[in-house]
C-alpha cells in the first residue's frame, strides 16, 4: 500500500484555548492538554492501532508537539522535522481572529496571509516537501504537530489549494489520517476525537 500520515493535532494550550495565533511562540500544554495526550496514546496502542510497530514518526520540534508526542508513548521513536513547525503569523502571533478583524474585517489567513509572517506560497512549498518525503518513504508515517499546518497539510495532500484548509476544522488532540481510495489521495479519518470522550 502506498505510505499514510497519520496527524495528531497537539494537546490543548492557554493560547489554543482562548483563540490565540500560536506559530513560533513555544507554549506548553495545559492539565487538559496533557490528559488528552496520554488518552490519544492510549487509543493508538490499542487495537486496531498497536501502537503502530511499523510507523515512522515525527514531530514538530515545538514544545506543545513534542510534549504531545511524548504522553500519547511516542516519544522515544520520534525524530523532530522542523517542517513540521506551526505556521509563522508574524506580526499576527498572540492576536486572536476577533483582534485581527478589528483592523481588517474581511481577513482569512487562508486567502489573506499574515504580515510580517511565512506567506502562502512557503506555507504550501515547506507542505509540499514534507507529502513528497513521505510518499518516497514507503512507510506511514504519524506526526505531532499543530493545528494550521497539519490542515495546510491536508489541503495539499488532496491537490487542493492552501485555501481548502479554511474548510477543515481540526480540534486539539485529534487523530486524522491521510491516506488512498481508488488510487488517489484521499481523508480516510478526519478530526476523529473519540478518545476523548
Amino acid at each position: 500500500m502506498a505510505p499514510r500520515i497519520l496527524l495528531a493535532r497537539h494537546g490543548q494550550t492557554e493560547w489554543s484555548l482562548s483563540g490565540k495565533h500560536t506559530g513560533r511562540t513555544d507554549i506548553p500544554l495545559l492539565e487538559e492538554g496533557r490528559r488528552g495526550a496520554k488518552l490519544l496514546g492510549e487509543r493508538l496502542h490499542r487495537a486496531p492501532w498497536d501502537g503502530l510497530p511499523d510507523v515512522a514518526v515525527r514531530t514538530s520540534p515545538l514544545i506543545r508537539a513534542k510534549e504531545t508526542c511524548e504522553l500519547a508513548g511516542f516519544g522515544d521513536r520520534a525524530a523532530d522535522w522542523d517542517a513540521l513547525m506551526e505556521i509563522d503569523y508574524g506580526a499576527y502571533e498572540g492576536m486572536t481572529p476577533a483582534e485581527i478583524k478589528a483592523d481588517r474585517p474581511d481577513w482569512l489567513i487562508w486567502r489573506d496571509g499574515v504580515p510580517e509572517g511565512e506567506t502562502l506560497a512557503q506555507v504550501t512549498q515547506r507542505v509540499d516537501g514534507v507529502i513528497e518525503e513521505v510518499r518516497a518513504g514507503g512507510r506511514d508515517v504519524l506526526v505531532f504537530a499543530h493545528g494550521h499546518i497539519l490542515r495546510s497539510l491536508c489541503a495539499r495532500w488532496l491537490g487542493e489549494d492552501l485555501s481548502f484548509g479554511a474548510r477543515i476544522r481540526l480540534d486539539p488532540t485529534s487523530l486524522s489520517v491521510l491516506g488512498w481510495a481508488y488510487g488517489a489521495p484521499a481523508i480516510e479519518r478526519w478530526n476523529d476525537t473519540g478518545h476523548l470522550g
